[in-house]
């Protein structure tokens, strides 16, 4: 059978296969990664990690701890905690970045985690960005990390494939920030939300390495849960010449016959090795959508204000005379030695707005030395920038340059949602390098031009995937085969976790399981406890659990006797957190719409009178009635493998932890 480069990868890091499993989109897998990466985050792992028994890390060369958020915060709060992670990183035997040395992510690439054909996890959305290597990069949550750190794996269900075919390339002045946000804004209705994206056609070989890491980094704001592209040329010439750049410094590592320090990850063995074996999809592989992207239609292009779905050709705002108060060149999305090379070739010789201020940091360290070297960094100084250090700072609301109630931002990072660079009275715009830095010049947003005005063209298809030989699914002990009850219906589409339960209750810490129950829903329907009862099953409608992370949503529907969920779709936190505690979800898209037809949305609760089976051998539904004249009684659904049928047994992914201790 034909595989994705996703499938392929997975395949790679998947642990506990049978011999002749073939992974494909939907499997459940339990996963080995090659790293995981936690950053200031890692003072909240460390009591997960100890709260399950654990003495020492399954492996510590598996876990990378980078100081990057709070840098700028020398608080003796903030520099206790600090000092903590680090004794607890050096104690472990764990590779550890201070503060300063940049963000994590960029960190990830330059010192070689990132390598094209591994599968890196972070407890971070934005570890999307690795996929700019031919890394499958993806986010887990603090749980999975301290799993991780204990047993060396935690679980991933593989994510449907969306295959996205760059034609042609970007015109001069254009940017691979411009296309993400183009894309963000042309496919804003959650065309590929909860999708890995693998991004192929002739036009990847004109994107840079760091065009490509921008793309990746923010495939996360379009909703995917992974962007990786093909692994080429220009792949491999790049970490060529970061081979040779490392090879000049020292490192606490053995050197090769001649003496030479040889970097650990980052050598041209080790690349030599990749030439010969590069991962690649098949030609065959089958992809849920195909989008199709004219590379020369991409304009310069603005997401805002306070959403990256808001999109605007830069064309069309210039004339809007939209002031500014400050800009931001920084982040893990557009902060790299070309981000800072364009931005200061806008500014060279010119002076900021005298009502604006423009603040730069480098992704890292290294990165602010190269632009000091090529005097780029000079020229953003000199022009009126105000230094900050290597780190995330402004971008997630931390530090010096937050933006102040009626102020207006243009910036170069991945997010501008109200609030998150300083005030929620704040607006927020996002843009390449080069448009912030001319609008920095200009005090308004404000970027030079020549061509006429135009939308980016780009098409969608979606596949169906033809049924093949279906197999049916090994139940380990303690797993039941078959779950029956009667369907309890919730129309709503984007029910967010403070929907199911409220966020005045999220930080009562002592509230108890039954306490739980009694709320759960309340802000969507205050009657749903009253309709539902024990060992109902729960219908939903599509992308279920959106919004907050909190655990709760997960724990207080299993605390109310339900015995699954059913939903269209689910938002991919919820279904790690439901997991996570041991409760059972199912994505079942064309029963969810038959429920609609059925029961409309009149009611926001339904006591349908329908009883379900459901067998996981057979991965198959079966209703007691059809739904409607004519239709089916039996839908189908993708299997629930050993990895999450071990945690749902388990209890948790903290009880599948213990026994493994």
């Amino acid at each position: 059978m034909s595989q994705t480069l996703i499938e392929k990868i997975a395949q790679r890091f998947a642990t506990g296969l049978d011999k002749n499993h073939e992974v494909r989109s939907g499997d459940y897998l339990t996963i080995k990664p090659a790293y995981v990466m936690t950053h200031d985050n890692t003072g909240a792992v460390i009591p997960k990690f100890k709260s399950i028994g654990a003495k020492k890390l399954a492996d510590p060369k598996q876990v990378v701890i980078a100081l990057d958020h709070d840098i700028q915060n020398k608080s003796d709060k903030n520099l206790d905690k600090y000092k903590k992670i680090e004794e607890f990183a050096k104690s472990m035997g764990a590779d550890f970045y201070s503060a300063g040395r940049g963000i994590g992510h960029q960190i990830l690439c330059e010192e070689g985690y990132a390598f094209p054909g591994k599968m890196v996890v972070a407890s971070d959305s934005h570890s999307n960005m690795y996929g700019g290597l031919g890394c499958l990069g993806t986010p887990v949550v603090r749980t999975d990390a301290a799993a991780i750190w204990a047993t060396g794996k935690t679980w991933w269900q593989v994510p449907p494939i969306v295959n996205v075919i760059l034609k042609g390339k970007l015109r001069e002045g254009v940017s691979g920030k411009d296309l993400i946000i183009s894309l963000c804004g042309h496919f804003n209705n959650d065309e590929v939300l909860n999708c890995g994206i693998e991004f192929t056609g002739d036009g990847v070989k004109s994107l840079s390495i760091e065009n490509r890491l921008t793309i990746a980094n923010m495939t996360t704001e379009w909703g995917a849960l992974a962007g990786v592209f093909s692994i080429d040329e220009l792949t491999i010439q790049w970490l060529k010449e970061r081979a040779a750049k490392l090879s000049n410094k020292k490192f606490p590592i053995s050197s090769n016959e001649n003496n030479k320090v040889v970097h650990p990850r980052l050598n041209l063995q080790r690349i030599s090795k990749l030439e010969q074996n590069i991962c690649k999809a098949d030609n065959d592989a089958f992809y849920h959508k195909e989008i199709i992207v004219d590379l020369s239609s991409v304009q310069p292009t603005v997401a805002g204000p306070d959403s990256v779905k808001n999109v605007f050709s830069l064309s069309e705002l210039k004339s809007k005379e939209i002031r500014i108060d400050k800009a931001f060149l920084l982040s893990c999305v557009n902060s790299r030695v070309n981000d800072l090379a364009e931005a200061a070739a806008v500014v060279r010789g010119k002076k900021i707005a005298s009502h604006v201020k423009l603040y730069v940091a480098a992704a890292s360290s290294e990165v602010q030395a190269e632009s000091e070297r090529r005097g780029d960094w000079q020229a953003l100084i000199h022009a009126g920038a105000i230094p900050l250090p290597p780190g995330c700072g402004p971008c997630i609301g931390l530090g010096e340059g937050l933006l102040k109630d009626g102020e207006v931002g243009i910036s170069a990072t991945n997010r501008n949602f109200k609030g998150r660079m300083g005030s929620p009275m704040a607006t927020t715009y996002l843009a390449s390098p080069a448009v912030v830095a001319a609008s920095a010049i200009s005090g308004k947003i404000d970027y030079s031009w020549e061509y006429s005005p135009g939308k980016i063209f780009a098409d969608i298809k979606s596949n169906k995937k033809t049924n093949g030989k279906i197999s049916k699914t090994e139940i380990i002990n303690g797993f039941p085969e078959t779950i029956e009850g009667e369907i309890i219906f919730c129309h709503q589409d984007n029910l967010n976790t403070d929907g199911i339960y409220p966020g005045k209750y999220t930080y009562v810490d002592d509230i108890s399981p039954e306490q739980q129950a009694q709320v759960v829903m309340e802000n969507y329907d205050p009657q749903f406890v009253n309709i539902a009862q024990e060992g109902n099953v729960l219908a939903g409608g599509f992308n279920f659990g959106t919004g907050s992370s909190r655990e709760q949503a997960a724990t207080a529907l299993k605390y109310k006797g339900i015995k699954l969920v059913i939903a269209g779709s689910f938002n991919e936190t919820y279904k790690r957190n439901a997991f996570n505690n041991g409760f059972m979800l199912i994505e079942c898209p064309q029963l969810i719409m038959d429920l609609k037809l059925k029961f409309g949305k009149e009611k926001l609760t339904v006591k349908t009178n329908f009883n379900v089976s459901i067998n996981f051998k057979n991965s198959e539904i079966k209703m007691n009635k059809p739904l409607k004249n004519g239709n089916a009684s039996k839908y189908y659904f993708d299997p629930v493998g050993k990895a999450a049928q071990e945690l749902i047994v388990a209890g948790g992914l903290e009880g599948w932890i213990k026994s493994r201790l």
